[in-house]
């Protein structure tokens, strides 16, 4: 590649997708002697500090609001009648570049579950290397479990504020034990949630992975490069389809995200052969799992209007701590209000004032809303929050083609609260907020809970009503082409990342996981391109 011209025959590997799981691969291969060219639609940053002030800036996630160019322009239908931002990162790092920079692993009962249904090479134990490889971890880096001199570093925060601490103490009045160590195996708690923050930076997997590598002659990096499909000769992946023209290579691995991998896949002509010739595409292998059963957090949030002030200095995260149960509920305070968070801080704008900006990126995004929950949202706007997820869904949700055309989105139906267990577990989430901000450890702070009367908690067809009306989406996309044994046929790779039906091809990022962990899964993306090039290379 020269002058920004791509060539062919040059390159091992080639990895579409510089993210959360395509740099971590992209450089271990390129450790292990590998020619990799990555390809990355969005903007290339060679440096930390070429990237923008609001990737870098973890105070804020200005860049996941509709219409800013480092952020996909995804919408996704949550239930049949609403539709809702999915914001995916287009830049160099991928969405680690504009996300809450929360780092906590899948837990060994996630792992162990997985390897259980025939994906032995994928156990907590298997996994373990990976994890403590990508990072170095500020607090608990010279215990057993933990990485000290990886290249993402990960950090907690210890200050004393008004809402964690009292989050902690009312934690603590419910009887939730204390988890210090959410990357430990202890059972499920309330504790500082791990972050990838150095000095208030947001460090992406580009900057840690990649940056310290570009002046190998070994790893070629290519942003503003779309790719358009798999290129498949005779069975076997050859290369990829460009905007800038065919790249041939002697492997192919989509690292695209969970919505982009699967995407490339139905554009390539691999999935379900009756649906990609109703949608126009020639059938190269019939893999019906590709873009089926994905599974996600769906979020509800739970406000509240301060009784007094509450410290909001500019460094201040806007998570700190978090409470996971038993029963895979997850609820965390914010401690700042979404006003303050999605924003352009460094350009002096409020996160409205950017929405106001692109207007019709934002209408279409919130397209199928009700008008009544965007004003009810903007009378709350300076509320604080408890954000509450669940993090084991029994409801699946699918990715398929709208039109063989790459530019225009795949349709993402979440298809969230279909199963009667989603919904009554998201009503005892619902009511375990409420039930926290009514401990005395909360009284002096909360001056009232809004937007959620007592009638409403107290009866579970209205809060079943409520929460469809409020309902989001954690955006943790998971299981859009699963690996699994021979013996499952929604799986779309095996172990080694395989895809079924085609050489030379493999996904590399969270489409493989078979669920979403029961927790966030940053960590566990970075832990895939990891074991990827272990597998990869014999390691």
């Amino acid at each position: 590649m020269t002058d920004g011209v791509l060539t062919t025959g040059e390159w091992d590997v080639v990895v579409v997708g510089a993210g959360s799981s395509g740099c971590p691969l992209a450089a271990r291969l390129v450790d292990a002697g590998r020619r990799v060219l990555l390809l990355e639609a969005g903007a290339d940053h060679r440096r930390p500090e070429d990237f923008p002030a609001v990737l870098r800036d973890a105070t804020t996630m200005g860049a996941a609001t509709p219409g800013h160019p480092a952020n996909w322009e995804l919408t996704g239908e949550l239930t049949d009648d609403l539709r809702w931002p999915v914001p995916r990162g287009r830049v160099l790092g991928g969405s680690s570049a504009l996300n809450g920079t929360y780092f906590i692993r899948a837990t060994r009962a996630d792992l162990d579950g997985w390897a259980a249904e025939g994906n032995d090479l994928w156990s907590a134990d298997a996994l373990l290397p990976a994890f403590r490889r990508c990072e170095s971890d500020a607090d608990f880096g010279h215990r057993p479990g933990h990485g000290a001199s990886g290249p993402l570093p990960v950090t907690r925060v210890h200050r004393p504020h008004p809402v964690t601490d009292a989050f902690a103490g009312a934690c603590d009045a419910l009887g939730f034990p204390a988890e210090p160590d959410k990357n430990g195996d202890a059972p499920p708690g309330h504790g500082p949630v791990p972050f990838t923050v150095a000095g208030g930076v947001r460090v992406n997997t580009a900057m840690a992975y990649l940056s310290p590598r570009r002046d190998s002659p070994r790893l070629t990096v290519r942003g503003g490069v779309r790719v358009t499909r798999v290129l498949v000769e005779r069975g076997r992946a050859v290369g990829v389809q460009t905007d800038q023209g065919p790249v041939r290579a002697a492997e192919v691995v989509l690292a695209a995200g969970a919505v982009g991998s699967p995407h490339l896949l139905l554009l390539s002509g691999i999935g379900p052969a009756d649906r990609l010739r109703a949608a126009g595409v020639d059938v190269v292998a019939d893999v019906p799992g590709v873009g089926q059963e994905f599974t996600d957090h769906p979020d509800v949030y739970v406000t509240w209007r301060p009784a007094r002030r509450t410290p909001m200095p500019r460094d201040l995260l806007p998570l700190a701590t978090a409470l996971n149960t038993a029963d895979h509920l997850e609820v965390m305070p914010w401690l700042k209000p979404f006003s303050r968070v999605m924003t352009s801080r460094a350009a002096g704008r409020s996160g409205a004032v950017d929405l106001l900006r692109r207007p019709r990126a934002t209408l279409r995004a919130l397209r199928g809303a009700s008008p009544a929950r965007l004003l009810d949202t903007a009378r709350r706007r300076d509320d604080l929050y408890l954000a509450v997820g669940l993090q084991q869904e029994e409801s699946r949700g699918e990715i398929t083609l709208t039109s063989a055309d790459p530019l225009v989105q795949p349709r993402i139906r979440y298809r969230y609260l279909t199963a009667a267990a989603d919904r009554e577990r998201l009503r005892a989430g619902v009511r375990l907020a409420a039930e926290l901000l009514r401990t005395p450890a909360f009284a002096p702070l909360v001056a009232e809970r809004t937007g959620l009367p007592d009638h409403v908690l107290a009866d579970d067809r209205e809060l079943d009503r409520w929460v469809r009306t409020h309902l989001a989406t954690a955006v943790h996309l998971a299981g859009s082409a699963r690996m699994g044994p021979a013996s499952d046929p929604g799986a779309v790779v095996d172990q080694h990342l395989r895809v079924r039906g085609v050489e030379g091809l493999r996904v590399v990022d969270t489409s493989v996981l078979p669920r979403v962990p029961s927790r966030g899964p940053a960590a566990t993306a970075v832990a895939v391109g990891e074991r990827a090039a272990e597998l990869m290379t014999g390691g």
